[in-house]
């Protein structure tokens, strides 16, 4: 028996790295994970690889900033399963420059993928949970969203905006009992930091209190237990997962 037998979840971004984590930490679990992310053959992989341990999981490729793509999703699978219990908004992307050097293009498309995906998806399971009177929202952010960062404006901003984007929302659902949370992890090893050279991993690590990087599991261990029965006094909350970076 797991904590979340019976219960149904949406995470984005769930082909690799943070997201791939917490599809895993959820089906092993017992929950019902819906995996998305643009990359197929990933997502088919990690699927099947949820199954293959027992888990339930099925996966819908889409690129979050789709609002209508992302309204087909949500409405399918909570007409296969009855209820969308936990969404987790984790699909990310960056296109680090400085200011002066970067184009529309780059702070646009992070806004869009990191910010308004975030939204779109908010807004297509709030209805359902509302309904319910019941759900957990569970945002990831980063600690660049606190502290901000050279090179990565754009990033930054998107990451900023998902925290305020919790705040209010916790505040307009939660007298329906759903609970609103921003997670903010620090350095954490995964595809979108590998190619970092490597003084500046170090120049992080120096920084880092218990002198080493996260990993993808460590911030899926935090958003098991944000979305258990656990936390159910936690909202509108921005929980930093960095090792004692900031």
């Amino acid at each position: 028996m797991g904590i979340f037998d019976g219960k149904n979840v949406i995470v984005t971004g769930a082909s690799s790295g943070i997201g791939k984590a917490i599809a895993f930490k959820f089906a092993t679990e017992g929950a019902f994970v819906a995996l998305v992310s643009r990359s197929e053959e990933k997502l088919r992989e990690n699927v099947e690889n949820i199954k293959q341990a027992g888990g339930k999981a099925v996966f819908y490729t889409a690129d979050v900033r789709d609002f209508d793509r992302v309204q087909e999703i949500v409405k399918d699978f909570h007409k296969n399963v009855g209820s969308i219990d936990i969404l987790v908004n984790n699909a990310g992307a960056t296109r680090d420059k400085f200011l002066i050097q970067m184009k529309e293009e780059d702070f646009t498309e992070i806004i869009d993928i990191n910010l308004k995906g975030t939204f779109n998806f908010s807004k297509a399971v709030s209805r359902i949970m509302l309904r319910q009177k019941s759900g957990v929202i569970i945002n990831i952010s980063s600690v660049v969203g606190i502290t901000g960062n050279p090179g990565q404006a754009n990033y930054a901003a998107s990451k900023a905006g998902i925290i305020a984007f919790t705040k209010s929302l916790a505040k307009e659902l939660g007298s329906r009992n759903i609970r609103v949370i921003a997670v903010a992890p620090g350095f954490v090893e995964t595809a979108m930091t590998s190619g970092l050279p490597e003084e500046v991993k170090e120049t992080y690590l120096q920084s880092i209190a218990v002198r080493r990087f996260g990993t993808p599991e460590d911030i899926a261990n935090v958003v098991k237990f944000l979305a258990s029965p656990d936390a159910g006094y936690i909202s509108g909350q921005v929980i930093v997962v960095d090792g004692g970076m900031i």
